[in-house]
């Protein structure tokens, strides 16, 4: 399955590539921000979408909302340090299906992406 990062911090990006490609996903593009996000997502078509919702020049919120216009079926885990219930419910509304709060561990991570995929650990 194809993965698209999208995260104004490369240090994120780089954690979550690295967590994520070990466990068997196919980083398929890295963003900075939402409008970036719009433009590779045409292209690279993936199937998962990590996304950071305090971003410049396109928040996460419209970033989905767009992604999702695209292609309703891609599944979009939110990750974000903004902690309060209300941009997390907007997110979901948009159609995220996760939600991921930072800072958060590579164990953390791995499975908030199993939950998303469906898969059942144990």
């Amino acid at each position: 399955m194809k993965l698209m990062i999208v995260d104004d911090s490369n240090i994120i990006r780089s954690k979550i590539a690295r967590a994520l490609g070990k466990h068997g996903l196919e980083i398929a593009a890295l963003a900075s921000n939402g409008q970036e996000a719009v433009r590779c997502f045409t292209t690279v078509r993936p199937d998962l979408v990590t996304m950071d919702l305090t971003m410049p020049n396109m928040d996460g919120i419209e970033c989905i909302r767009r992604l999702r216009q695209i292609n309703p079926d891609v599944r979009v885990l939110v990750v974000s340090a903004l902690a309060d219930k209300a941009t997390a419910i907007a997110a979901l509304k948009e159609g995220a299906q996760g939600f991921l709060h930072k800072p958060f561990t590579e164990d953390d991570l791995t499975e908030a992406m199993d939950e998303l995929l469906g898969v059942r650990n144990g």
